[in-house]
């Protein structure tokens, strides 16, 4: 069974891919100062899975080229839209590898892969991973606010998937 909190980070994932539903390229690459474009957020949200839930978690890495696009800290970039799509949806499947496998007793463990452990344990890494993702939903709503985008959906969306359950 998928752990609670991992239901709220699918959620949190899902109402980021709404918030973004019929943007253009174009668009996405649109960079309004001081923010970064939406192409980039995704990409930035995908650099922190694939560090958390794929590198950390399964000593792996699905795509090595994006955290120098898309990482905390590098130069701004407005990468192509279906790139960073693409690169999210290859990231966010091998996370979920992990990501389903999360019990009780694995919240409070923090990851090591060689000489890097983790700052923080599997539970708190998950509500900073699903706040992130809210965090860049916001902003990405501003963004397409500022560019005149209409009808964006409503905030938050169809909680069914994501109702309260206990942990224990």
């Amino acid at each position: 069974m998928t752990h609670p909190l991992v239901t709220q980070l699918h959620f949190a994932r899902s109402e980021f891919m709404r918030c973004l539903e019929g943007i253009s390229d174009k668009d996405a690459r649109q960079r309004l100062l001081p923010m970064n474009c939406i192409s980039w957020m995704i990409g930035h949200l995908a650099v922190q899975e694939q560090f958390y839930w794929i590198y950390l978690a399964q000593g792996k890495v699905v795509r090595p080229e994006l955290y120098e696009l898309t990482g905390y800290g590098r130069p701004p970039s407005t990468p192509p839209l279906a790139d960073m799509w693409q690169a999210w949806q290859e990231i966010a499947a091998a996370a979920d590898e992990y990501l389903e496998t999360i019990t009780n007793d694995q919240l409070m463990r923090h990851l090591t892969q060689g000489e890097t452990k983790s700052r923080e344990t599997v539970g708190t890494m998950l509500l900073r991973a699903t706040y992130h993702y809210w965090f860049h939903t916001g902003e990405a709503y501003a963004v397409r606010q500022q560019l005149g985008h209409v009808d964006l959906p409503e905030f938050v969306g169809n909680m069914e998937t994501a109702v309260y359950q206990s942990g224990s």
